[in-house]
């Protein structure tokens, strides 16, 4: 798996050894860019999403930790890089990947790229689980997101309404927006008793209390909400209760 990194280093001799390092005893690792203090690093980590993040703790007006603190949300790895060893548990407490004094030892820093690609890998393997709409234990279902992945009940999903490309998934306890389409959420439920009542509406048939007849009809869930049922879907739906 290649990795994609940046280096944020006020030194430039630092920056040119770990570049060179990198380049000749660390595989498939792209250096994207560098940055030399707090506001290159932020706009570089920014516009590049890297994966890995290589970062000196002192560098001019604020450390490394100030970097991290306008930075709550973050899909990259930090490997700090430092002379300072009195950094060490700040850097754990920042949930820094690993942690490198200076001078770097070749030994470390492959371990330190090892130890990412790893994370990164098994990543990209629970993304790719997630998004082909694998259950990894039975009852529940994983919800794509932007940082990860959600894990829902199954029975705690009242129904789920179509919002363009987007789904509205109705819950007991409240409700949360995908940005997968209901088509999605049909294939991923199919081995579990929900119908499509609506070119609309996806329902959790256990949660199904009253049925209207008419020419499509409508149903009533447990929390009294009405769904129109279509037509062409009445059939579908009614042979959940034969």
């Amino acid at each position: 798996m290649e990795l994609r990194a940046v280096l944020i280093d006020d030194e430039a001799q630092s920056r040119e050894i770990l570049r060179a390092y990198l380049g000749k005893y660390c595989e498939n690792v792209e250096v994207l860019g560098e940055g030399a203090n707090i506001e290159a690093g932020l706009e570089l980590i920014r516009s590049k999403k890297p994966d890995l993040v290589f970062l000196d703790v002192e560098m001019p007006f604020g450390n490394a930790f100030d970097l991290l603190e306008q930075l709550p949300e973050r899909s990259f790895e930090t490997v700090f890089v430092t002379a300072y060893q009195q950094y060490a548990m700040d850097a754990l407490n920042s949930h820094a990947a690993y942690y490198l004094m200076k001078p770097i030892s070749i030994d470390a820093l492959v371990a330190a790229v090892d130890y990412v690609r790893d994370i990164k890998s098994r990543e990209e393997r629970l993304d790719n689980r997630v998004l082909q709409g694998v259950q990894a234990v039975s009852g529940k279902i994983t919800i794509p997101q932007l940082d990860g992945f959600q894990v829902l009940e199954v029975a705690d999903i009242l129904y789920c309404q179509a919002d363009d490309n987007y789904t509205e998934i109705y819950l007991k306890s409240g409700k949360i927006l995908v940005s997968k389409t209901l088509k999605y959420f049909e294939e991923t439920l199919r081995e579990h008793a929900f119908a499509r009542v609506h070119k609309s509406y996806l329902v959790n048939v256990a949660e199904i209390v009253r049925y209207r007849k008419g020419k499509g009809g409508s149903v009533v869930l447990s929390s009294g909400k009405e769904v129109a049922v279509a037509p062409s879907r009445k059939k579908q739906l009614l042979s959940f209760f034969e």
